[in-house]
Protein backbone atom coordinates (compact mmCIF):
# COMPACT_ATOMS: atom_id res chain seq x y z
CA UNK A 1 0.00 0.00 0.00
CA UNK A 2 1.04 3.51 -0.82
CA UNK A 3 -0.34 6.67 -0.59
CA UNK A 4 0.17 7.33 -3.78
CA UNK A 5 -2.16 4.52 -4.72
CA UNK A 6 -5.32 7.08 -4.58
CA UNK A 7 -3.82 8.33 -8.31
CA UNK A 8 -5.30 7.02 -11.35
CA UNK A 9 -3.54 6.43 -14.64
CA UNK A 10 -0.50 9.15 -13.66
CA UNK A 11 1.90 6.79 -13.59
CA UNK A 12 4.46 9.13 -14.64
CA UNK A 13 3.60 11.49 -12.20
CA UNK A 14 4.23 8.76 -9.62
CA UNK A 15 7.71 8.01 -10.88
CA UNK A 16 8.86 12.01 -10.46
CA UNK A 17 7.16 12.35 -6.63
CA UNK A 18 9.12 9.00 -5.48
CA UNK A 19 12.43 10.09 -6.42
CA UNK A 20 11.42 13.32 -5.13
CA UNK A 21 10.45 11.81 -1.61
CA UNK A 22 13.85 9.48 -1.54
CA UNK A 23 15.64 13.24 -2.38
CA UNK A 24 13.76 14.48 0.71
CA UNK A 25 14.65 11.85 3.14
CA UNK A 26 18.24 12.65 2.13
CA UNK A 27 17.93 15.71 3.14
CA UNK A 28 16.22 14.85 6.41
CA UNK A 29 18.84 12.52 6.78
CA UNK A 30 21.55 15.02 6.37
CA UNK A 31 23.25 13.53 3.00
CA UNK A 32 25.77 16.05 1.60
CA UNK A 33 25.16 17.35 -2.03
CA UNK A 34 21.44 16.26 -2.04
CA UNK A 35 18.90 19.51 -2.96
CA UNK A 36 14.82 18.69 -3.04
CA UNK A 37 12.56 21.43 -4.45
CA UNK A 38 10.99 23.40 -1.85
CA UNK A 39 7.96 24.68 -4.95
CA UNK A 40 5.76 22.83 -6.51
CA UNK A 41 3.04 23.42 -8.98
CA UNK A 42 0.77 20.81 -9.62
CA UNK A 43 -1.04 21.11 -12.92
CA UNK A 44 -3.87 19.25 -14.88
CA UNK A 45 -7.69 19.85 -16.01
CA UNK A 46 -10.50 19.33 -13.26
CA UNK A 47 -10.59 16.40 -11.88
CA UNK A 48 -7.08 14.98 -12.83
CA UNK A 49 -6.14 14.98 -9.17
CA UNK A 50 -4.07 17.94 -8.59
CA UNK A 51 -4.66 17.82 -4.96
CA UNK A 52 -5.17 14.37 -4.17
CA UNK A 53 -0.99 14.03 -5.83
CA UNK A 54 0.05 17.53 -3.43
CA UNK A 55 -1.74 15.16 -0.29
CA UNK A 56 -0.16 12.19 -0.75
CA UNK A 57 2.98 14.12 -1.63
CA UNK A 58 2.72 16.06 1.65
CA UNK A 59 2.27 12.46 3.36
CA UNK A 60 5.03 10.73 1.67
CA UNK A 61 7.54 13.94 2.67
CA UNK A 62 6.33 12.98 6.78
CA UNK A 63 6.40 9.47 6.32
CA UNK A 64 9.42 7.32 7.43
CA UNK A 65 8.70 4.78 5.20
CA UNK A 66 8.24 6.93 1.84
CA UNK A 67 4.58 6.87 1.99
CA UNK A 68 3.58 3.91 3.41
CA UNK A 69 -0.33 4.92 3.39
CA UNK A 70 -0.58 3.09 7.04
CA UNK A 71 1.09 5.19 9.60
CA UNK A 72 -0.58 7.81 11.93
CA UNK A 73 1.58 11.01 9.86
CA UNK A 74 0.21 9.43 6.31
CA UNK A 75 -3.26 9.23 7.62
CA UNK A 76 -3.01 12.29 8.73
CA UNK A 77 -1.84 13.93 6.76
CA UNK A 78 -4.04 12.62 3.73
CA UNK A 79 -6.91 13.58 5.98
CA UNK A 80 -6.23 16.94 6.40
CA UNK A 81 -5.46 17.32 10.25
CA UNK A 82 -1.68 16.38 10.08
CA UNK A 83 0.15 19.43 12.68
CA UNK A 84 2.74 20.09 9.59
CA UNK A 85 0.14 20.03 6.69
CA UNK A 86 -1.98 22.81 5.94
CA UNK A 87 -4.25 22.51 3.06
CA UNK A 88 -5.85 26.19 1.67
CA UNK A 89 -9.07 26.87 0.00
CA UNK A 90 -9.71 30.40 -0.74
CA UNK A 91 -12.57 31.66 1.72
CA UNK A 92 -14.16 33.17 -1.17
CA UNK A 93 -14.02 34.00 -4.78
CA UNK A 94 -9.59 34.75 -4.64
CA UNK A 95 -7.08 34.63 -2.42
CA UNK A 96 -6.40 38.24 -0.72
CA UNK A 97 -3.49 40.03 0.27
CA UNK A 98 -3.76 39.85 3.89
CA UNK A 99 -4.62 35.82 3.88
CA UNK A 100 -1.88 35.24 2.02
CA UNK A 101 0.81 37.52 4.32
CA UNK A 102 -1.06 34.83 6.99
CA UNK A 103 -0.37 31.86 4.85
CA UNK A 104 3.26 33.02 4.75
CA UNK A 105 3.96 33.58 8.17
CA UNK A 106 2.61 30.12 9.22
CA UNK A 107 4.79 28.60 6.31
CA UNK A 108 7.92 29.95 7.80
CA UNK A 109 7.95 28.25 11.35
CA UNK A 110 9.51 25.21 11.57
CA UNK A 111 7.73 21.45 11.85
CA UNK A 112 6.67 21.16 15.20
CA UNK A 113 6.33 17.06 14.58
CA UNK A 114 6.62 16.00 11.54
CA UNK A 115 9.67 16.30 9.34
CA UNK A 116 8.47 19.05 7.17
CA UNK A 117 6.33 22.45 7.10
CA UNK A 118 4.28 21.39 4.17
CA UNK A 119 1.55 24.11 3.11
CA UNK A 120 -0.89 22.98 0.13
CA UNK A 121 -2.70 25.31 -1.71
CA UNK A 122 -5.64 24.44 -3.72
CA UNK A 123 -6.95 26.60 -6.37
CA UNK A 124 -3.87 28.50 -6.32
CA UNK A 125 -5.02 30.45 -9.85
CA UNK A 126 -7.86 32.43 -7.61
CA UNK A 127 -4.86 34.18 -6.31
CA UNK A 128 -4.84 38.06 -7.33
CA UNK A 129 -2.10 39.77 -8.46
CA UNK A 130 -1.31 41.24 -5.35
CA UNK A 131 -1.33 38.16 -3.58
CA UNK A 132 0.99 36.49 -5.70
CA UNK A 133 3.45 39.24 -5.09
CA UNK A 134 3.07 38.50 -1.26
CA UNK A 135 3.81 34.99 -1.63
CA UNK A 136 6.66 35.08 -4.16
CA UNK A 137 9.36 36.49 -1.37
CA UNK A 138 8.43 33.34 0.36
CA UNK A 139 8.97 31.14 -2.52
CA UNK A 140 12.56 32.86 -3.50
CA UNK A 141 13.71 32.06 -0.09
CA UNK A 142 11.67 29.24 1.59
CA UNK A 143 12.80 28.28 5.19
CA UNK A 144 14.73 25.07 5.34
CA UNK A 145 12.21 22.52 6.19
CA UNK A 146 9.42 24.45 4.42
CA UNK A 147 7.49 23.22 1.27
CA UNK A 148 4.96 24.80 -1.10
CA UNK A 149 2.73 22.71 -3.25
CA UNK A 150 0.17 25.16 -5.14
CA UNK A 151 -2.55 23.60 -7.63
CA UNK A 152 -3.84 25.29 -10.19
CA UNK A 153 -5.65 23.82 -13.89
CA UNK A 154 -2.79 25.30 -15.68
CA UNK A 155 0.99 27.43 -15.54
CA UNK A 156 -0.55 30.35 -17.37
CA UNK A 157 -2.48 30.87 -14.51
CA UNK A 158 -0.25 31.84 -12.28
CA UNK A 159 2.90 34.50 -12.68
CA UNK A 160 5.69 33.97 -14.61
CA UNK A 161 7.57 35.11 -11.67
CA UNK A 162 6.02 33.10 -9.24
CA UNK A 163 6.05 29.51 -12.07
CA UNK A 164 9.49 29.96 -12.65
CA UNK A 165 10.01 28.94 -9.04
CA UNK A 166 8.12 26.11 -9.02
CA UNK A 167 9.28 22.76 -10.04
CA UNK A 168 5.70 21.69 -12.63
CA UNK A 169 4.26 18.49 -12.08
CA UNK A 170 1.40 18.02 -15.15
CA UNK A 171 -1.70 15.34 -14.67
CA UNK A 172 -3.81 14.40 -17.01
CA UNK A 173 -7.08 13.08 -16.63
CA UNK A 174 -7.28 9.34 -16.55
CA UNK A 175 -8.90 6.74 -18.75
CA UNK A 176 -12.67 5.87 -17.88
CA UNK A 177 -11.40 2.18 -18.02
CA UNK A 178 -8.73 3.11 -15.27
CA UNK A 179 -11.67 5.79 -12.83
CA UNK A 180 -13.96 2.62 -13.55
CA UNK A 181 -10.99 -0.24 -12.19
CA UNK A 182 -10.55 2.40 -8.89
CA UNK A 183 -13.98 2.78 -8.43
CA UNK A 184 -14.71 -1.37 -8.22
CA UNK A 185 -11.84 -1.83 -6.06
CA UNK A 186 -13.95 0.62 -3.70
CA UNK A 187 -16.52 -1.73 -4.06
CA UNK A 188 -18.79 -0.25 -6.63
CA UNK A 189 -20.70 -2.70 -8.76
CA UNK A 190 -18.64 -3.26 -12.75
CA UNK A 191 -21.43 -1.47 -14.30
CA UNK A 192 -22.13 1.24 -12.21
CA UNK A 193 -18.89 1.86 -12.00
CA UNK A 194 -18.32 2.25 -15.59
CA UNK A 195 -21.66 4.47 -16.42
CA UNK A 196 -19.89 6.72 -13.80
CA UNK A 197 -16.58 6.82 -15.10
CA UNK A 198 -17.99 7.63 -18.50
CA UNK A 199 -20.48 10.19 -17.46
CA UNK A 200 -17.68 12.03 -15.02
CA UNK A 201 -15.39 12.39 -18.05
CA UNK A 202 -12.34 11.16 -15.85
CA UNK A 203 -12.76 13.26 -13.14
CA UNK A 204 -12.55 11.10 -10.35
CA UNK A 205 -14.05 12.90 -7.60
CA UNK A 206 -17.46 13.51 -9.80
CA UNK A 207 -17.19 9.49 -10.25
CA UNK A 208 -17.71 8.53 -6.81
CA UNK A 209 -20.22 10.57 -6.35
CA UNK A 210 -22.71 10.02 -9.68
CA UNK A 211 -21.77 5.83 -8.37
CA UNK A 212 -22.45 6.25 -4.74
CA UNK A 213 -24.74 9.33 -4.89
CA UNK A 214 -28.11 9.32 -6.51
CA UNK A 215 -28.86 12.65 -5.41
CA UNK A 216 -25.90 13.77 -7.95
CA UNK A 217 -27.58 11.13 -10.49
CA UNK A 218 -30.46 12.87 -10.07
CA UNK A 219 -29.42 16.61 -10.87
CA UNK A 220 -27.05 15.16 -13.98
CA UNK A 221 -30.23 13.54 -15.53
CA UNK A 222 -32.23 17.34 -15.10
CA UNK A 223 -29.55 18.78 -16.49
CA UNK A 224 -29.52 16.85 -19.68
CA UNK A 225 -32.92 16.94 -20.28
CA UNK A 226 -32.43 21.34 -20.95
CA UNK A 227 -31.67 20.27 -24.66
CA UNK A 228 -35.33 18.36 -24.68
CA UNK A 229 -36.98 21.76 -23.08
CA UNK A 230 -36.02 25.06 -25.40
CA UNK A 231 -37.98 23.79 -28.19
CA UNK A 232 -39.94 27.19 -27.97
CA UNK A 233 -38.65 30.67 -27.02
CA UNK A 234 -40.74 30.82 -24.09
CA UNK A 235 -39.66 27.71 -22.79
CA UNK A 236 -35.93 28.25 -22.92
CA UNK A 237 -35.96 30.88 -20.01
CA UNK A 238 -37.79 28.37 -17.49
CA UNK A 239 -35.43 26.04 -18.64
CA UNK A 240 -32.58 28.24 -17.96
CA UNK A 241 -33.70 29.02 -14.51
CA UNK A 242 -34.64 25.51 -13.50
CA UNK A 243 -30.51 25.00 -14.30
CA UNK A 244 -29.21 27.98 -12.17
CA UNK A 245 -31.86 27.33 -9.24
CA UNK A 246 -30.60 23.58 -9.30
CA UNK A 247 -27.05 24.89 -9.07
CA UNK A 248 -28.40 27.06 -6.20
CA UNK A 249 -29.83 23.79 -4.07
CA UNK A 250 -26.40 21.66 -4.96
CA UNK A 251 -24.19 24.60 -3.46
CA UNK A 252 -26.39 25.26 -0.62
CA UNK A 253 -26.56 21.59 0.38
CA UNK A 254 -22.24 21.94 0.84
CA UNK A 255 -22.72 25.28 1.88
CA UNK A 256 -25.16 24.59 4.66
CA UNK A 257 -23.58 21.75 5.97
CA UNK A 258 -20.18 23.43 6.31
CA UNK A 259 -21.62 26.85 7.61
CA UNK A 260 -22.62 25.38 10.32
CA UNK A 261 -20.01 23.52 11.76
CA UNK A 262 -17.56 26.81 11.21
CA UNK A 263 -20.02 28.74 13.02
CA UNK A 264 -20.01 26.33 16.17
CA UNK A 265 -16.46 25.58 15.92
CA UNK A 266 -15.97 29.61 16.30
CA UNK A 267 -18.16 30.09 18.89
CA UNK A 268 -16.34 27.13 21.22
CA UNK A 269 -12.99 28.14 20.03
CA UNK A 270 -14.10 32.34 21.49
CA UNK A 271 -15.52 30.58 24.56
CA UNK A 272 -18.89 31.62 23.35
CA UNK A 273 -20.99 29.33 25.60
CA UNK A 274 -24.21 30.90 24.97
CA UNK A 275 -27.31 30.94 27.13
CA UNK A 276 -29.83 33.73 28.33
CA UNK A 277 -28.38 36.62 30.47
CA UNK A 278 -24.36 34.85 30.21
CA UNK A 279 -22.41 37.93 28.69
CA UNK A 280 -20.27 37.30 25.14
CA UNK A 281 -16.76 37.55 25.22
CA UNK A 282 -14.99 40.48 23.65
CA UNK A 283 -15.03 40.11 19.36
CA UNK A 284 -17.52 37.64 19.28
CA UNK A 285 -19.60 39.20 17.35
CA UNK A 286 -17.16 40.88 14.79
CA UNK A 287 -15.38 37.46 14.61
CA UNK A 288 -19.09 35.81 13.53
CA UNK A 289 -19.94 38.72 11.20
CA UNK A 290 -16.34 38.37 9.06
CA UNK A 291 -16.72 35.09 9.02
CA UNK A 292 -20.42 34.84 7.73
CA UNK A 293 -18.89 37.70 5.31
CA UNK A 294 -15.89 34.92 3.96
CA UNK A 295 -19.14 32.32 3.86
CA UNK A 296 -21.44 34.67 1.63
CA UNK A 297 -17.96 34.69 -0.28
CA UNK A 298 -18.05 30.98 -0.40
CA UNK A 299 -21.68 30.11 -1.60
CA UNK A 300 -21.50 32.58 -4.43
CA UNK A 301 -18.21 30.28 -5.70
CA UNK A 302 -19.89 26.85 -4.82
CA UNK A 303 -22.61 27.92 -6.81
CA UNK A 304 -20.82 28.87 -10.05
CA UNK A 305 -18.57 25.72 -9.66
CA UNK A 306 -21.87 23.82 -9.90
CA UNK A 307 -23.12 25.69 -12.88
CA UNK A 308 -19.61 25.26 -14.40
CA UNK A 309 -19.79 21.30 -13.85
CA UNK A 310 -23.50 21.33 -15.38
CA UNK A 311 -22.70 23.38 -18.42
CA UNK A 312 -19.42 20.74 -18.96
CA UNK A 313 -22.39 18.03 -18.81
CA UNK A 314 -24.41 19.69 -21.48
CA UNK A 315 -21.48 20.17 -23.27
CA UNK A 316 -20.76 16.34 -23.40
CA UNK A 317 -24.62 15.93 -24.61
CA UNK A 318 -24.42 17.78 -27.38
CA UNK A 319 -20.49 15.94 -28.39
CA UNK A 320 -22.26 12.69 -28.08
CA UNK A 321 -24.89 14.07 -31.13
CA UNK A 322 -21.79 15.51 -33.09
CA UNK A 323 -20.64 12.18 -32.93
CA UNK A 324 -23.67 10.24 -34.02
CA UNK A 325 -24.16 12.45 -36.60
CA UNK A 326 -20.69 12.17 -37.92
CA UNK A 327 -20.51 8.36 -37.40
CA UNK A 328 -17.03 8.68 -35.49
CA UNK A 329 -15.76 5.40 -34.22
CA UNK A 330 -15.64 6.82 -30.56
CA UNK A 331 -17.65 6.02 -27.08
CA UNK A 332 -20.73 8.31 -26.17
CA UNK A 333 -20.10 9.89 -23.24
CA UNK A 334 -23.61 9.65 -22.09
CA UNK A 335 -24.55 5.74 -23.32
CA UNK A 336 -27.29 5.91 -21.07
CA UNK A 337 -29.54 8.41 -22.96
CA UNK A 338 -28.99 6.98 -26.17
CA UNK A 339 -32.23 7.55 -27.67
CA UNK A 340 -32.13 10.74 -26.69
CA UNK A 341 -28.87 11.53 -28.46
CA UNK A 342 -30.02 9.66 -31.57
CA UNK A 343 -33.37 12.04 -31.79
CA UNK A 344 -31.77 14.79 -31.66
CA UNK A 345 -28.81 13.69 -33.89
CA UNK A 346 -31.54 12.99 -36.39
CA UNK A 347 -33.15 15.86 -35.95
CA UNK A 348 -30.39 18.57 -36.63
CA UNK A 349 -27.13 19.32 -39.23
CA UNK A 350 -23.76 18.86 -37.38
CA UNK A 351 -22.86 22.39 -37.88
CA UNK A 352 -26.18 23.36 -35.78
CA UNK A 353 -24.95 21.38 -32.93
CA UNK A 354 -21.26 22.37 -33.27
CA UNK A 355 -23.00 26.38 -33.11
CA UNK A 356 -25.16 24.61 -29.50
CA UNK A 357 -21.78 23.46 -28.34
CA UNK A 358 -20.24 26.64 -29.08
CA UNK A 359 -23.54 28.42 -27.12
CA UNK A 360 -22.46 25.89 -24.14
CA UNK A 361 -19.02 27.35 -24.01
CA UNK A 362 -19.56 30.59 -24.66
CA UNK A 363 -21.93 30.71 -21.19
CA UNK A 364 -19.06 28.87 -19.01
CA UNK A 365 -16.77 31.86 -20.29
CA UNK A 366 -19.67 34.67 -19.72
CA UNK A 367 -20.01 33.46 -16.07
CA UNK A 368 -16.07 33.06 -15.40
CA UNK A 369 -16.20 36.85 -16.44
CA UNK A 370 -18.80 37.87 -13.75
CA UNK A 371 -21.88 37.80 -16.52
CA UNK A 372 -25.04 37.27 -14.19
CA UNK A 373 -25.67 33.03 -14.27
CA UNK A 374 -28.98 33.71 -15.44
CA UNK A 375 -28.58 36.11 -18.25
CA UNK A 376 -25.74 33.74 -19.50
CA UNK A 377 -27.58 31.22 -19.70
CA UNK A 378 -31.27 32.67 -21.13
CA UNK A 379 -28.70 33.47 -23.38
CA UNK A 380 -27.35 30.11 -24.06
CA UNK A 381 -30.83 28.52 -24.10
CA UNK A 382 -31.93 31.03 -26.55
CA UNK A 383 -28.89 29.89 -28.85
CA UNK A 384 -29.58 26.05 -28.32
CA UNK A 385 -32.85 26.71 -29.82
CA UNK A 386 -32.08 28.60 -32.58
CA UNK A 387 -29.30 26.32 -33.86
Amino acid sequence: MSTFDALVGQDPVVDELTSAVEAAQAVVRGDPDVRMAHAWLFTGPPGSGRSVAARAFAAALQCRDGGCGTCHECRTAMSGTHADVEIVLPAGLSYSVAETRELVARAALAPTRGRWQVTIVEDADRFTEQALNALLKSLEEPPPRGVWLLCAPSTEDLLPTIRSRCRVVTLRIPSSAAVAGYLEREGVEPAVAGFAARASQGHIGRARRLAIDAEAARRRREVLELPMQVERVGSCFAAAERLVNAAKEEAAAVSDALDGDEKAALREALGDIGGRGVAKPRGVAGAISELERRQRSRATRTQRDALDRALVDLASFYRDVLVLQLGAPVETINADLDATLAKLAAAASPEATLRRIEAVLAAREAIETNVAPLLAVEAMAISLHTG
